[in-house]
């Protein structure tokens, strides 16, 4: 398989998954919205909260990448510039989520 087909299928799946992702997370955000620190605290200390929530910025960030190194491979024609590029989104792509994947677990 093609390395654009691959990177196309991923875009697809991971857009699929995150449909559900982003209804829950929108559902609780407008739940928690107006509460105060300890009641949003408490949403993201119980368990089902942080394993979504987790799921849910991996994938959001996986999905950004892929989309924005699309946007790279369209738009910069230097080689050199589109490879730092690329490899600086995907380091920041894991980065960003571990840390808030560690920040959430510490919470408790």
């Amino acid at each position: 398989m093609h390395t654009s087909t691959k990177k196309w299928l991923f875009i697809r799946y991971s857009s699929l998954i995150l449909i559900p992702l982003m209804i829950w997370f929108i559902i609780n955000l407008v739940s928690i919205y107006d509460s105060d620190y300890i009641e949003v605290l408490n949403f993201f200390i119980i368990q089902p909260s942080k394993i979504l929530f987790s799921i849910f910025i991996v994938v959001a960030y996986f999905f950004s990448a892929l989309t924005i190194s699309e946007i790279f491979e369209d738009y910069i024609q230097d080689e050199k510039i589109k490879n730092v590029a690329n490899k600086m989104l995907n380091i920041f792509a894991i980065i960003i989520p571990l840390l808030t994947i560690i920040g959430i677990f510490n919470l408790s």
